[in-house]
């Protein structure tokens, strides 16, 4: 029971819940040492070195064509980090499939993608959206909104406080702290019960060994 534990974490890990959604990056690049499959699939992309400076005029999918996700994708600037390659996690088929790319990618194949990095690991990288095949979209926010509205652009240095993009009527933002996705919160309830059962049984455990030993002591 408790070897289910690092299991369900580790599957919690890889929602958005462990990305900056504070900040959406760029990337374009060679794709590599592809894992495709359950529950995420994964793949290595080398960034191409002439990045541009922000997100180029790129077709989105149906999901995200509201404004205040479409607005935030268009302006997110190009990765600019220490990595020349990431780490990067998408849906699994079973999703995947559903929004415009029903195989798996292959070696060498060329992707662009928009999303996060990793908070605990700055190698890794989460798409909200992804590009194949001469500018394919594929959603990956499982559903019609972003997980949470980016800072404003340019993005104040880590530490420093700053504000959410505007909103599309012109109200301020709210932070990354927006409700989590239906991805988020099903990922973490396997973790959540988990912790519940181990909980139980260990008082459980501990309540037997307590009439045990009063029993011998009668005896």
């Amino acid at each position: 029971m408790l070897a289910v534990l690092p299991v369900n974490a580790a599957q919690a890990h890889h929602g958005f819940a462990d990305f900056d959604t504070d900040r959406l990056h760029y990337i374009s690049g060679t794709v590599s040492q592809v894992r495709w499959g359950e529950p995420h699939s994964y793949f290595k992309v080398a960034l191409d070195k002439d990045l541009p400076a922000d997100t180029p005029e790129l077709a989105l999918p149906e999901q995200l064509r509201a404004p205040e996700d479409s607005g935030p994708i268009k302006a997110a600037p190009s990765y600019n980090g220490s990595h020349q390659a990431l780490e990067v996690v998408i849906a699994p088929p079973s999703y995947t499939g559903r929004w415009g790319l029903d195989r798996s990618l292959v070696d060498g194949e060329r992707v662009e993608a928009v999303g996060y990095i990793g908070r605990s690991h700055n190698d890794e990288f989460r798409p909200v959206v992804f590009w194949y095949e001469d500018g394919h979209p594929v959603n990956q926010v499982l559903g019609s909104k972003l997980p949470a509205t980016p800072l404003a652009v340019p993005y104040p240095a880590a530490g420093e406080p700053g504000t959410g993009a505007p909103a599309a009527d012109g109200s301020a933002a709210q932070s990354s702290q927006d409700e989590p996705t239906t991805e988020q919160v099903s990922e973490s309830m396997p973790s959540t019960a988990g912790v519940i059962l181990a909980g139980a049984l260990l008082v459980a455990a501990a309540g037997g060994a307590l009439y045990l030993r009063a029993r011998s002591r009668r005896v």
